[in-house]
């Protein structure tokens, strides 16, 4: 089985790599290559037929390729809740949570996710381009570029004054000492439900779902495996990120995946459809109300649920 994948120096699809790290895909019988399609390059390919699955960071990139939801469908969750934060220059003065001080900044954040952050900043009465400048990286469109840790050494570099990206960006910019958590939506820094926009997920097209159900069926047996050892033990993120990340990454991982395990959870219940779907709406990539049964994979459910 070919998986693209958004990222792959990430905690927000690392259930993903942890099956294959871990023997979980082997176990299920499934030879995986999980190959890194930057930005909105992995829903291409799975579009293209160059990938049978990805990995989404955030679900709602699916809707880039697939209108409305035809043709493709998510599989199980990663990960619950949108999953980036906000990182400042750790010299700024600003009290956490406090959207106003990012008036005249100027911060970066990923194709897809940038979308999520926009209609957050919006909730708050913030205009990019007015209030403050939401700038493309040189190069982080690449293939082959992990987002966060790259925006990690933007700031650094003082090209930018903050990002917007998953956690190991930000925990590499902590460490460092260049950067700070201001905004963390999945634990309380959350203005106008923000937590709920989107979410991480393993996706497939209808095609192959329909011609290699039982292949679908093993990936997301092994997902729910690898999440359940992860919450359980959450320092075997130690020995996923020595196999699939660089070093200086792998020593940071296991603290990251410590505080995000409870987010592991392979559901992907009605509601969170329902607030996807209108955020999707809210930003123009779905035309109307789509049904659960359209978007979800629903033959997986009793995977997810040990039924």
């Amino acid at each position: 089985m070919r998986i693209a994948a958004v990222d792959l120096v990430s905690n927000t699809s690392f259930p993903a790599l942890a099956a294959d790290e871990l023997g979980c895909f082997r176990d299920e019988g499934l030879d995986v290559t999980i190959e890194l399609e930057a930005s909105l390059g992995a829903t291409k390919a799975l579009k293209a037929g160059r990938a049978d699955a990805m990995i989404a960071g955030s679900v709602h990139d699916l809707l880039t390729e697939f209108t409305d939801w035809k043709g493709t469908k998510i599989c199980v969750a990663l990960s619950q809740g949108t999953p980036w934060l906000l990182t400042l220059r750790a010299d700024l003065e600003a009290v956490r949570g406090d959207f106003e001080v990012l008036r005249g900044l100027t911060l970066t954040a990923a194709e897809g996710p940038d979308l999520v952050f926009k209609q957050m900043l919006k909730s708050v009465g913030l205009v990019p381009g007015r209030d403050l400048e939401i700038i493309e990286l040189p190069g982080a469109n690449e293939r082959h570029v992990s987002f966060g840790v790259f925006a990690a050494e933007a700031l650094e570099a003082g090209k930018i004054d903050g990002f917007w990206a998953n956690a190991m960006g930000a925990e590499t910019a902590v460490t460092r000492g260049v950067g700070k958590i201001h905004v963390d939506v999945r634990r309380g820094d959350d203005p106008g439900g923000a937590r709920f926009y989107t979410f991480a997920g393993l996706a497939s097209t209808d095609e192959f779902i329909a011609r290699e159900p039982e292949a679908i069926d093993a990936a997301v047996r092994a997902i729910v495996k690898a999440q359940s050892a992860l919450r359980a033990d959450p320092s075997l993120a130690r020995k996923v990120g020595e196999g699939k990340f660089p070093p200086q990454s792998a020593e940071l991982i296991a603290t990251v995946i410590t505080r995000d395990a409870p987010f592991y959870d392979p559901v992907i219940s009605e509601d969170a459809v329902a607030r996807l779907n209108a955020f999707a709406q809210s930003i123009g990539h779905l035309t109307g109300p789509v049904g659960y049964d359209q978007v979800v994979a629903t033959r997986c459910r009793p995977i997810w649920t040990g039924g």
